[in-house]
């Protein structure tokens, strides 16, 4: 039988320690131990001037949002996800809660785009990149 919870044996599952859900949510989903705290912070702490945009595909940013009940703003805050993306060489803020597209501009000012919203805090930026990049690690520019 299967063990308790109903997990296939050899599934790999870290358990929640400290405030390191993001690491073991990686590791978990990865299937195997390749993110420590250390190697997390060292990603976080890498500039955005660095990120080889060329070879990013997108972003996916989980955001703090204010909750409304029509114009009244309550003081909670949800997070909210959206997605970034480049055409055309103008990169664009693809966020659902828009009524269209909105429009960023380019490299500079998707710099300042991201990190406006890092600045606020709370706030976390996934990179989607091509298999062959992540483990080439060329989303990022050398030093």
């Amino acid at each position: 039988p299967p063990p308790a919870g109903g997990a296939e044996p050899g599934l790999y599952h870290e358990r929640q320690r400290l405030e390191l859900c993001a690491v073991h949510a990686l590791n978990n989903v990865l299937q195997r131990p390749c993110f420590t705290q250390e190697a997390a912070d060292d990603i976080c702490k890498r500039s955005l001037e660095r990120l080889a945009l060329g070879q990013i595909v997108g972003f996916i940013l989980n955001v703090p949002s204010h909750v409304s009940l029509g114009f009244v703003a309550l003081p909670l805050r949800r997070k909210h996800w959206l997605a970034v993306r480049q055409l055309g060489g103008t990169y664009y803020n693809l966020d659902s809660k828009l009524r269209a597209p909105a429009r960023i501009g380019g490299e500079a000012e998707l710099r300042a785009f991201l990190r406006d919203f890092l600045a606020q805090g709370l706030c976390e930026v996934f990179l989607v990149v091509p298999r062959a990049v992540e483990e080439a690690g060329a989303w990022l520019s050398p030093e």
